[in-house]
């Protein structure tokens, strides 16, 4: 949805190597969330971006069966206690200005605008970093 267009081969693919700047794919944990044997969500946590003591959640997403019974909340929980775990002060993420139901989740389970937006003219999207202090 950020860039316009989805190839789901480079998409699958990039999920295992791309990382945000100066952070080390191969320390990033890069998780799955199974509901019922199925998988029903990935996430992807880098370690030192913004700043060298921050997480960055570079990818959350469930699939529309996992969604709305509390497995979003469970695996960000779960997502937040790597992140403590590798002594990170604060979370950090990106939202579309469209994905309004998103953004409310995440404002729901505390985080706030961190001041930073950047708009696309290619796809016309505008994404607004949001940061929780962990």
């Amino acid at each position: 949805m950020a860039e316009g267009r989805c190839d789901p081969a480079a998409k699958a693919s990039d999920f295992f190597t791309d990382a945000p700047p100066n952070c080390d794919p191969a320390q990033s944990d890069r998780l799955g969330l199974f509901v019922n044997q199925r998988l029903s969500g990935v996430a992807e946590l880098s370690f030192g971006f913004p700043e060298r003591n921050d997480a960055y959640l570079g990818l959350m997403l469930l699939g529309p069966w996992a969604q709305g019974a509390g497995h979003g909340k469970a695996f960000l929980a779960h997502v937040e206690t790597l992140a403590r775990r590798r002594h990170a002060a604060r979370l950090f993420l990106a939202v579309l200005d469209v994905n309004f139901r998103g953004r409310a989740f995440w404002e729901r389970e505390g985080f706030t605008d961190a001041g930073l937006s950047r708009h696309d003219p290619r796809t016309g999207h505008t994404t607004h970093r949001l940061g929780k202090t962990l």
